[in-house]
């Protein structure tokens, strides 16, 4: 029988090559298998326009890794703190905005969007 051949896999650090500034939130694609994505999203004190909201077709599960931030959800007074190790999942057209993320250290995410 033959051994199929295997790719190389190449390690990698979800905290590496997270710049020291950054003017824009950095959304960076980990993975892709569609209809699933994972990302890693890198903020520095940015938040959501006033007025504006994410209105996704996927359910997201997000994760914060570091940093801190809040997130409010359409329909709610107060946003939901979130700090290292928080996590939870979006429903798809569960509109939300955030409100604020931490600085001057940089706010890892991990989100992972799905059907």
């Amino acid at each position: 029988m033959k051994k199929e051949r295997v790719e190389k896999m190449e390690k990698k650090n979800i905290f590496s090559g997270i710049p020291d500034k950054i003017s824009d939130e950095l959304f960076e694609t980990i993975v892709e298998s569609h209809p699933v994505k994972i990302e890693r999203i890198i903020s520095c004190g940015q938040a959501t326009s006033e007025g504006t909201w994410y209105d996704q077709d996927l359910d997201e599960w997000v994760l914060l890794l570091r940093g801190s931030a809040e997130i409010l959800f359409d329909g709610d007074e107060d946003p939901v703190t979130l700090n290292p190790g928080d996590h939870f999942r979006i429903h798809a057209h569960m509109r939300h905005r955030v409100t604020r993320t931490a600085t001057p250290v940089p706010t890892v995410w991990l989100a992972v969007h799905f059907p």
